[in-house]
């Protein structure tokens, strides 16, 4: 009877056992699918990010890429139409925008280095002829650059001549002076008719090859008369922006060389005047 109550309780044992370690184990399948699940998000977000990045970087590369071929594909059309044009008068028009170029930046830096502070210059000077210091005033005009500080000096180097002498020689070398700065300007001038000009002859010279074209084919065709007419107008176009690029080169130098004769003019006005008080005071007027 004993024995009989220990395999019952035995068995009763084993069947409890049995029925909790089951639902442990349903229970944790689900708990293994739900981490799963979750890295793989992880994983496709990291995918994605990656995917972002490198289209970022390609499109960078890409716009890159493209603006690089726009820089030479200009460059080399730019250089397919001067051949176009026909190298022969292409060149001269190039010549004579290099030459013309040359004559303005001459120009340019020879009247900026005249430009001085006029006002300045003629306040300290009036101030050493009123102290009837006309060696100093002598050796400041020659210490200063420009037309300004020659003029004056040219005034006081007579200083005891008359009025009328002085104002005289003024003038002349006023006039010397104003020469000096509107030298080369003629040549500027010249380029500039010279440019549209060549472009027209380069004009005149396409049509006459294409007739001769046309005369030599028999027949009208259109791509015959475009090639003629293409070179034409390449060289007319080249010669009209030659032309311009000078002429507002040349309308800057115009403006320093009116702004020069403008200080030359009020400089002679003022130095008459300090040179008139000095007469007076000392009474040789």
């Amino acid at each position: 009877m004993r024995m009989a109550l220990l395999w019952l309780l035995i068995l009763v044992g084993v069947a409890t056992g049995w029925a909790q370690q089951k639902p442990t184990k349903s229970v944790a399948k689900p708990v293994t699918h739900r981490v799963s699940a979750a890295q793989k998000d992880s994983i496709d977000a990291a995918d994605d990010s990656l995917s972002a990045q490198f289209d970022t970087a390609t499109a960078k590369e890409n716009a890159l890429v493209a603006d690089t071929n726009d820089g030479e594909s200009f460059h080399q059309s730019l250089k397919t139409k001067f051949i176009e044009g026909n190298a022969g008068f292409m060149s001269l028009v190039a010549l004579a925008l290099i030459i013309g170029l040359a004559f303005c930046i001459e120009r340019i830096l020879y009247l900026s280095l005249s430009e001085i502070n006029a006002k300045k210059f003629m306040a300290r000077l009036d101030e050493m002829i009123a102290e009837d210091d006309v060696e100093g005033a002598k050796t400041l005009c020659r210490e200063t650059r420009g037309p300004v500080a020659s003029i004056c000096y040219q005034g006081l180097e007579r200083v005891e001549e008359s009025i009328d002498n002085i104002e005289r020689s003024i003038v002349s070398y006023g006039s010397v002076q104003a020469a000096n700065l509107e030298k080369g300007c003629s040549w500027i001038t010249l380029f500039i008719a010279m440019a549209p000009s060549l472009g027209f002859l380069g004009t005149v010279i396409g049509m006459v090859m294409a007739f001769d074209q046309i005369q030599m084919a028999g027949d009208i065709s259109p791509t015959i008369v475009a090639s003629g007419m293409k070179v034409a107008l390449i060289t007319t176009i080249f010669g009209i922006i030659v032309a311009l690029i000078l002429q507002i080169f040349y309308n800057y130098i115009l403006s320093k060389i009116e702004h020069l004769t403008a200080q030359m003019e009020e400089s002679a006005i003022s130095l008459l005047d300090s040179l008139v008080k000095y007469k007076v005071k000392h009474g040789s007027l």
